[in-house]
């Protein structure tokens, strides 16, 4: 079993447009409602896949009721978290040239007794997982060190951990040697504090962070593919997609590939590649199911393109 934990989970209204006019009325022409947070869509994957799975999180109010509804109906066991707070609300714009546009809500803030009920449920659950993946931003009321506690509980319980989040957070949380953390370009530029312009500033900046504490790094580079640094070496992952519909969720996607195949490793990297890829070619934030992937297009090797110039260079 995966359990995840997404500490600002959101009701995410997807909505295709041709284009975007500002101050224009734009027709959609598809809709999507979804329940989201980066660690419920972990779940999603993980469920899409035919695996079992566990989603924490704090739901409140109308928008949190419904996010629970739509989990069930997905077949997904939530073990909850009542808030007095409502569950944010976001709303995606997806354009007909793959570009996406997201409005994020802030999301409630948690008092000290919802935020330690969140802790103790995580504990409750650990002992029946096999990895818990802990994803997204902090809410309200939650300090940055907040992670950090949740993976030191965890490993406390004998508990492997794969961390997706960013700032402040997730130096934090290095501290506590997480066993593989999933930063993008933009993330892994911001934790090491300078621009990435090649595979090889990726590289660099991985082994940064393990250096910091991190055990593994899965970094996400955009369309230029996927890194996997830890005490082994280094793996580069791509997989060819000839059309890109909604990148929402496909950086989840690609961790519950990851999970699923064991968590370490070149076999685990090319899983969590062909998630990836699978996922820019659905709507909004629809997660592959096993029938969506093309392991054909996928190439992982160990003679990582150090040179190569990223074409979304992080800043």
């Amino acid at each position: 079993m995966i359990l995840t934990v997404t500490p600002n989970p959101s009701l995410d209204r997807t909505y295709e447009v041709p284009s975007l006019e500002r101050g224009e009325v734009v027709r959609a022409t598809g809709e999507r409602v979804d329940p989201g947070g980066k660690g419920v869509n972990v779940s999603r994957a993980v469920t899409a896949a035919g695996r079992r799975t566990v989603a924490v999180l704090p739901l409140g109010g109308a928008p949190g009721a419904l996010v629970a509804d739509l989990l069930d109906a997905q077949g997904i066991e939530v073990a909850p978290v009542p808030i007095a707070g409502p569950t944010r609300s976001n709303i995606a714009l997806a354009e007909a040239d793959g570009v996406l546009t997201k409005i994020n809500a802030p999301g409630p803030q948690l008092s000290a007794e919802e935020q330690e009920l969140l802790l103790e449920t995580v504990r409750a659950q650990s002992p029946y997982a096999s990895w818990i993946a802990c994803c997204g931003s902090l809410p309200r009321g939650l300090a940055p060190a907040w992670y950090a506690d949740l993976v030191a509980r965890a490993h406390a319980a004998g508990a492997r951990i794969a961390l997706d989040t960013s700032g402040p957070a997730l130096l934090q949380a290095l501290r506590e040697r997480p066993d593989v953390v999933k930063p993008n370009a933009e993330e892994l530029a911001e934790a090491v504090g300078r621009p990435l312009s090649t595979v090889g500033d990726a590289v660099k900046a991985a082994e940064e962070l393990r250096g910091m504490g991190a055990r593994a790094v899965l970094a996400s580079l955009g369309a230029d593919g996927q890194l996997l640094v830890d005490e082994a070496g280094a793996w580069f992952g791509s997989a060819r997609v000839d059309a890109v519909r909604s990148n929402v969720g496909a950086g989840d996607s690609s961790l519950a590939g990851f999970l699923i195949a064991g968590g370490s490793g070149p076999e685990a990297l090319g899983l969590a590649v062909a998630h990836g890829a699978a996922a820019v070619r659905l709507p909004g934030s629809v997660m592959p199911t096993p029938a969506d992937l093309d392991p054909a297009t996928v190439t992982v090797t160990a003679d990582v393109p150090t040179d190569r110039v990223l074409k979304e260079p992080a800043s």
